[in-house]
């Protein structure tokens, strides 16, 4: 490698389209980048855990009279997302390029600079509009109708990012494009 490891962060609403954007990015990098999905870890928890608070739990509420879910944590998935992100940064350590598609709430942001202080982060903000990202998430048929109602307000708040893409105006693969422009992949 020519450079030093370089981090790829996309951080977005469920369905906004991270692991297109990270599939069609590994495509045309000029070097290797491993894609690293929060729910490959996320799998990695019991069956029990779900729907037990402290695994993860889903509540469906009404909200503007849609649905939205809200998601809470326990003690169990706090600590697989906290491995997750010191697992990244002993992947980076080790020279690998990585592409991390995840879903940043309440303070994961500052749990990533901790874990990836050092290293080369690119942050990049995926957008879309709440009505496309509702249509994906019906379309789809694996998610929970109101993931994305929910998360849509929270998951950029507060945060910076080096680079910011549409998915509701630009397909995955111009979104890449975008990202290997701008950080010269």
């Amino acid at each position: 490698m020519s450079k030093s490891p370089r981090i790829i962060l996309l951080n977005g609403v469920g369905s906004v389209g991270k692991s297109s954007i990270a599939k069609a990015l590994q495509t045309i990098t000029r070097e290797p980048f491993l894609y690293v999905a929060m729910d490959t870890f996320l799998e990695m928890l019991p069956d029990a855990s779900w729907g037990h608070p402290d695994g993860i739990v889903f509540e469906t509420v009404q909200e503007a009279g849609k649905p939205s879910v809200i998601i809470r944590s326990g003690p169990t998935a706090e600590r697989l997302l906290l491995g997750m992100r010191q697992a990244i940064a002993a992947m980076a350590h080790a020279g690998n390029n990585l592409i991390v598609d995840d879903v940043l709430l309440d303070g994961d942001a500052a749990a990533y600079g901790a874990a990836l202080a050092g290293l080369t982060v690119f942050r990049v903000g995926v957008f879309a509009p709440l009505e496309v990202l509702e249509a994906r998430e019906a379309a789809r048929g694996d998610r929970m109708i109101g993931l994305a109602r929910w998360q849509y307000d929270r998951v950029h708040k507060g945060m910076t990012y080096d680079l910011e893409v549409d998915t509701g105006h630009a397909t995955p693969m111009e979104c890449a494009e975008m990202i290997r422009n701008k950080f010269d992949l």
